[in-house]
Parts: C-alpha cells; structure tokens; sequence
C-alpha cells in the first residue's frame, strides 16, 4: 500500500506506491474477497470514496480521462482501482499501464495531500 489520502472507519483510498502520480486504490477495511460481499454501508462508502477520487484526480491532474475499474483475480481483498489517463499519452499505452517513455513523475505525497482535501465534507 501506498500513502493514505483518506480513510473513515468503512474504507481506506491510497496512492499506488511509485512515482506515477494518479493512480488510487479504494479498499473496505473489513477484508473481503468481491463486491457481492459488501455490506450496504461498504458499498455506499465505496461509491462515495471513488466518486470522490475521481473528482479529485480530475481537479488536481488536470488528466485525458479518469477511470476505475473493480479487478482483483489475484488479492483476495475487495479494492477499486480509480486512475487517470494523462495528457499526451500514447495510444498504444494500455488504459491502466502508467509507466512509458515520457509518463508524468511526481512526489505522490505531496499530491496525495492536495487530494486529501477534497474527501473533506
């Protein structure tokens, strides 16, 4: 796991670790292993935290596009990828690839605390 930008008591979004700025995971605290398994309060704090990420990401990146995606065959552990496609990168990069000659550097941390100010209600 990467820096926190924001949790509560249902769900934790983090920062991939790396340099690659723009690429959160949102997780339940409670492990469990898919989104079937979610409680009713996971699943709205869930919803929220990436509704909320993705603005974030919007706002701050100033990207091509924001995505998410709930994949996870290989981590038995619910998580939601929320992710940006930047400015000028090449369409043959693949929609979730983040490192290619060229890919935006940033200090992740001082990025995830500007991010952590929108999850503020």
């Amino acid at each position: 796991m990467g820096p926190v930008v924001w949790a509560d008591e249902l769900v934790v979004v983090s920062h991939r670790p790396g340099d690659f700025p723009g690429y959160l995971f949102v997780e339940t605290r409670r492990h469990v292993a898919h989104l079937d398994g979610l409680t009713e309060a996971e699943a709205l704090g869930v919803a929220r935290a990436a509704w909320v990420a993705a603005r974030a990401l919007q706002a701050e990146l100033e990207p091509e596009s924001v995505h998410s995606a709930i994949a996870g065959r290989g981590i038995a552990h619910f998580h939601q990828h929320v992710f940006v496609r930047h400015l000028g990168t090449p369409a043959k990069v693949g929609w979730m690839d983040v490192d290619w000659p060229g890919a935006p550097r940033a200090d992740v941390d001082l990025l995830c605390g500007r991010l952590s100010a929108h999850f503020v209600r």
